[in-house]
């Protein structure tokens, strides 16, 4: 193909706009992965990022700043999201000079070698019973901004948080997703206003499994899977059709942010996954799902053009599954240590191609 002057300019400074909105497109690299750390037995973090290397991801979540880590990724061409504890965010609220020294200590001094690009305030503060911490929680992402702009970085390093689900009140039928009233007018509004003007992403925590686990009889599991073939399910307000339960997850967020004056907002599934075991009773928690699951979301979230969702078709969304490591210091069911695609030793559960390559034909069922 030949491109006119005219033309190179054109497409430069698309891909300028892009690089500056954290825009993304549909195709590799859309699908990251998170690596968590809770387990006494895990590899090294030069080990762990040779490991994503060798799986071509381009993408990962941590779930704090690590410097190991974040070393071990510098010159890599793996894209980092970085989070601010949440012990951290009552502090930094209310004391700039606290955003500043964890910009300065935690950023600054692998930035731009590692490819930091988000960095998330917080962890599912809004499913947290301590209102000082959730209050304390938009405060601290203007702080944090605000140290990125004094240090240069803001046009290079965007601001979120993640949220669960649970801030929803309503999510069915996607088009009532309505948010939680306890947090909705003091929480919600002010941080959707942030993510609006701050050109961020919402970072939502989206698992298809909970839905289903928590009642088998009535979600069928390859709807639950991405793998259902001829089960559709219709919004009776909006009449758009689903194929899946993530859609209608997905869905129901973006009509809860419209319902707050905010239906542009852009969402980025920050979690996502299937157990690759459990307890005796979760029957569902097993390797052949975990692959289907897994595999769907991948070939949903490369495939060029964008499929988006019911209510966003065509839209680009990113996401990152959970997680790179069963991790045995977790607790909880046994499910919460069997999200891995690697076991602790490096060796892969499942085969996952987060290129989206294999999958762009057939979706693959193991």
């Amino acid at each position: 193909m030949t491109f006119f002057p005219a033309t190179v300019l054109l497409l430069c400074f698309i891909l300028f706009a892009a690089a500056s909105t954290g825009v993304s497109y549909a195709g590799p690299g859309n699908v990251g992965i998170c690596y968590g750390q809770l387990g006494d037995n895990l590899p090294s973090p030069s080990k762990s990022v040779e490991l994503l290397k060798a799986m071509r991801v381009k993408q990962v979540k941590l779930y704090d700043s690590n410097p190991v880590i974040l070393g071990a990724l510098s010159g890599s061409d793996i894209r980092v999201t970085v989070m601010v504890q949440n012990q951290l965010l009552v502090s930094i609220s209310t004391n700039q000079s606290i955003a500043d020294e964890w910009i300065q200590s935690q950023i600054l001094p692998f930035y731009p070698k590692t490819k930091i690009r988000y960095v998330l305030v917080g962890n599912e503060i809004l499913s947290s019973s301590d209102r000082n911490t959730q209050l304390s929680l938009v405060p601290s992402m203007y702080r944090i901004q605000k140290s990125l702009a004094k240090f240069g970085l803001l046009r290079k390093v965007r601001v979120t948080t993640s949220l669960a689900m649970d801030v929803l009140q309503a999510s069915y039928p996607p088009s009532n997703g309505t948010f939680r009233a306890d947090i909705s007018t003091q929480i919600i509004k002010p941080m959707l206003k942030f993510l609006n003007r701050a050109k961020s992403f919402v970072f939502i925590d989206v698992y298809p499994y909970f839905a289903w686990a928590s009642d088998p009889v009535n979600i069928n599991l390859d709807y639950a899977l991405l793998s259902a073939n001829n089960i559709k399910v219709t919004d009776p307000v909006t009449g758009l059709t689903y194929t899946n339960i993530l859609d209608q997850m997905i869905d129901a967020v973006y009509f809860a942010m419209k319902r707050m004056g905010y239906p542009k907002l852009r969402i980025f599934i920050a979690e996502t996954g299937w157990p690759n075991g459990g307890d005796i009773d979760q029957t569902g928690a097993n390797v052949n799902n975990a692959a289907i699951y897994n595999r769907n979301v991948i070939k949903k979230f490369t495939t060029v053009p964008a499929i988006g969702t019911p209510a966003k078709p065509g839209v680009v969304i990113q996401a990152v599954l959970f997680a790179l490591y069963n991790e045995n210091m977790k607790t909880g069911q046994g499910s919460e240590r069997h999200f891995g695609v690697l076991y602790p030793n490096g060796s892969s559960i499942y085969g996952l191609d987060f290129s989206g390559k294999m999958y762009a034909r057939n979706q693959l069922k193991m």
